[in-house]
């Protein structure tokens, strides 16, 4: 019955706010099938997490690194998580939240996951702060492209537009995250007057402020999660169990607000 009650409260919420944001985590791609990095089952957890320097040394010797990423393809462990994460399809969550799109109630996600499943989904309005897996990034002009379109002439492969230098669009660890990504975060973050905080562990930053500063505005917070986190206590709405069975349920709700609209 609480649950029932926190869903219609989220959806009223939602209804009656001007600019709703969501913020994703990892838990979202879990319920698609994707591991984890970390954790039970993580990549990580198995072969070690990557090198804190990792973007400096592909600055150093960026065709080193292009000639790892090639041998790694022949890796187990990683060939594994790479079945899993290509084989992936969004689950209902997703889809809940482009219908909210659609429905004109959600105006724009902010996602931590490089999975490019809000997209499939038929979600417009992405910024994905962590890059996509699906993309290849310049590193001078922030130009991405299609990998499976982009045809390697020689390594490390340059940028055809302004010949910088290209690697992968996701997010490696020393490397800065993308200034034209993180301009469009601290937009969003501005202007929404109501953040879902959806499956993520809310210890990530830049990510994890993002609720915060919202909430510090004057805006609302609505969590859902399958954990408490450092963030439940400043929210105005609790959701607890898998966002894939929760949001469909706050797609109803707030269809039946607008319907008495």
């Amino acid at each position: 019955m609480q649950q029932l009650e926190n869903v219609s409260k989220a959806a009223r919420l939602m209804v009656e706010s001007s600019y709703v944001v969501a913020l994703i985590g990892a838990g979202m791609s879990v319920e698609s099938g994707i591991p984890p990095f970390r954790g039970p089952g993580g990549l990580w957890t198995r072969i070690g997490e990557p090198d804190m320097n990792g973007f400096q040394q592909f600055l150093r010797d960026p065709k080193v690194w292009w000639d790892q990423m090639a041998r790694q393809q022949q890796d187990k462990d990683r060939s594994q998580f790479r079945e899993a994460i290509e084989k992936a399809k969004p689950n209902p969550g997703h889809y809940a939240l482009a219908e909210m799109e659609k429905m004109g109630v959600l105006r724009h996600i902010i996602t931590q996951n490089i999975d490019n499943l809000h997209h499939v989904a038929g979600s417009s309005n992405i910024a994905e702060i962590h890059g996509n897996r699906t993309k290849l990034r310049c590193l001078k002009c922030n130009l991405r492209f299609p990998r499976d379109e982009f045809f390697v002439e020689e390594i490390p492969p340059l940028c055809p537009q302004c010949g910088g230098l290209i690697k992968s669009d996701t997010v490696m660890f020393g490397e800065p995250i993308p200034l034209d990504v993180l301009e469009v975060c601290f937009d969003q973050t501005n202007l929404c007057d109501c953040m879902l905080v959806i499956g993520t562990s809310n210890m990530v930053y830049p990510a994890a402020g993002f609720p915060t500063e919202a909430k510090a505005r004057g805006g609302y917070l609505i969590e859902v999660n399958l954990y408490e986190t450092p963030l439940t206590d400043e929210c105005d709405v609790v959701l607890r169990g898998p966002s894939g069975e929760i949001l469909p349920r706050v797609v109803e709700a707030v269809r039946g607000l607008k319907g008495r609209v």
